[in-house]
């Protein structure tokens, strides 16, 4: 396995990575951002304000977001396992 090999394969997992947690974080930081500037509106400082709304909607986005998420994790695992032959070479 030659160098390039090896770091197509990381280069590839790290894309994989940002790909798959994106919809989470985006969807948290969007909230948060809401809730940061609601906050600063009104000037309520409560800490579960900040914090139950983005867990139930990074929830939510986890539970939409799960089947292309698998889709996404399988066919890559896939790819990885079938490619074995040719890496070991």
């Amino acid at each position: 396995m030659t160098p390039e090999t090896v770091t197509t394969l990381m280069s590839e997992a790290i894309q994989l990575t940002l790909l798959v947690g994106a919809p989470m974080l985006l969807l948290g930081l969007c909230i948060g951002l809401t809730i940061s500037v609601f906050s600063a509106v009104t000037q309520i400082q409560e800490m579960t304000l900040t914090f139950v709304p983005k867990i139930v909607a990074v929830f939510l986005a986890l539970l939409f977001s799960l089947p292309w998420i698998m889709e996404k994790l399988t066919t890559y695992t896939t790819n990885l396992y079938s490619s074995i032959p040719t890496l070991i070479r």
